[in-house]
């Protein structure tokens, strides 16, 4: 069975952290993110290996 697809609302609740900052992490650190029309779309599975590789804190 595949991954499901989060939400931006989603997403920011499985990290802890607002939309907005989950919107500022899409534009300035490259958190993996796909467009779908008007919204955004997430893989849990992609933003984790996104985290624990650091990009998350990078400046």
């Amino acid at each position: 069975m595949s991954e499901p697809w989060l939400s931006a609302d989603d997403i920011a609740e499985y990290l802890g952290v607002t939309k907005d900052t989950i919107y500022a992490w899409i534009a300035d650190k490259g958190m993996p993110a796909h467009k779908v029309g008007r919204l955004w779309k997430f893989q849990a599975s992609e933003v984790d290996d996104w985290v624990r590789r650091g990009d998350a804190a990078a400046d």
